[in-house]
């Protein structure tokens, strides 16, 4: 039988994905192309923010009847109420299901309407199990599931729970098999990287360390730290960000300008110590790449305290800001902070504001890379002939032309023009 799996949301999921494929595949059943050539379709959900959740209900609800429809991910968990009562499918299950997803879909192919909900948050799936790659090139892989934050605006927890990290021999052996099959690329996911193996007395320095030993030619790209796992390990994560083997990428979600923002939201930092980090990682590796997140309109968030973040932007100029805007999630703490909050239009008039600044700095760090020279490696197709995508030492994303396939190769280049959200270079 032919299986569709659609993944939404982090590369955490994507990394899920893989694995729900490449287990799936090894039982014998076939990846569909399409939804229309598949017997059973697979959703790997995201429920993160309400307009995500949104987008996932109505793809669903455009999947022919004529399917077996199976939704998986932090959906279910999330917002099972809702998806029961808007969307008809056959099976629901909570993320990373592993090697239980095989079980689970032959369940669903007798004819069962089948509903695991009860993810047990002591468990993860092994990493050596089988998985089919979206990139032949990129391996995703998850090195812990869960965290140790209490974000009050945060419903993730409710479906990935605690934190729960993988042995650095674990990992190690995966990038080892990984790296025998072609992978030039990894990119390390988690929740929270910065919280990697404090539930098995390590830490990502650590696990950063003994990865970068491995005597192959490729790339590390670390995932999302919080900024109060951060702080603790400030000069040896700097240390070994020098290292070639990692990609000059960092990326600190401040979420707010505001301390007292900052306080209400149970960041556990100050916006003083976020900008300590940034500082002092430019000031030992001048053009990292700088990644940073943004909620516009927390309840509370008064006129001032929305400028605090503009002028943190400001001051700061990271390279990449990903903006949200606010919306309750159920179960979190912040949707008892209702009655502080703020309104629809004047949360999308802050978004747009912010995107507008971020886009100019983004445009103003591009500028900076004019004329480099140096070596990218090619991960990926371009969205137009004979145009292809690579990354420099600093994960910056380079547009390149060729009619011959450049997939895999490392290749010298020289950027000729900068865009907000890419620069374009010349072989």
């Amino acid at each position: 039988m032919k299986v569709f799996v659609k993944s939404y949301g982090c590369s955490a999921n994507l990394a899920d994905s893989e694995i729900i494929i490449g287990c799936l595949n090894e039982a014998g059943f076939k990846q569909a192309n399409s939804i229309m050539e598949a017997d059973i379709v697979i959703y790997n959900t995201c429920a993160v923010k309400g307009p995500t959740e949104n987008r996932v209900i109505s793809a669903l609800k455009k999947i022919p009847k004529n399917k077996k429809i199976i939704v998986s991910g932090c959906l279910p968990l999330i917002n099972f109420n809702r998806l029961k009562r808007e969307i008809s499918f056959d099976g629901a299950i909570g993320p990373a299901p592993g090697k239980k997803i095989v079980n689970f879909v032959q369940r669903v192919i007798n004819g069962e309407h089948v509903v695991e909900l009860d993810n047990n948050f002591d468990s993860k799936p092994k990493l050596s199990l089988p998985k089919i790659k979206s990139n032949h090139l990129i391996s995703i892989i998850p090195i812990n599931y869960g965290c140790l934050g209490s974000c009050s605006y945060c419903c993730v927890v409710f479906a990935r729970g605690k934190l729960r990290s993988y042995s650095i021999k674990e990992i190690k052996d995966r990038v080892k098999k990984d790296l025998k099959n072609g992978v030039k690329e990894f990119w390390l996911t988690s929740q929270d990287a910065g919280c990697y193996g404090e539930d098995l007395d390590t830490n990502i320095v650590e696990l950063l360390e003994s990865l970068t030993k491995i005597k192959r030619d490729f790339y590390l790209r670390i995932g999302m730290m919080n900024p109060n796992r951060v702080l603790p390990k400030l000069k040896p994560l700097i240390t070994i960000f020098q290292n070639p083997k990692v990609f000059k990428f960092l990326h600190v979600p401040v979420q707010s300008g505001d301390n007292k923002i900052l306080e209400k939201m149970q960041r556990f930092y100050t916006t003083q110590q976020f900008k300590n980090i940034i500082k002092t990682f430019r000031s030992s590796i001048p053009k990292i790449t700088i990644a940073t997140d943004v909620i516009c309109g927390f309840p509370s968030e008064s006129i001032q305290a929305f400028e605090k973040t503009l002028n943190l932007i400001n001051d700061v100029k990271p390279d990449i800001v990903n903006i949200s805007k606010f919306f309750a999630r159920p179960k979190t703490k912040a949707k008892q902070m209702l009655s502080y909050s703020v309104d629809l239009k004047e949360i999308n008039r802050r978004s747009k504001k912010t995107a507008l600044l971020s886009k100019k700095i983004s445009f103003e760090r591009n500028k900076l890379w004019t004329n480099w020279s140096g070596e990218i490696l090619i991960d990926e197709k371009g969205k137009i002939p004979n145009s292809w995508i690579g990354r420099n030492y600093a994960y910056k994303p380079i547009v390149v032309k060729s009619s011959k396939s450049l997939l895999g190769r490392k290749i010298k280049i020289k950027i000729e023009k900068p865009f907000p959200t890419y620069l374009s270079g010349k072989i």
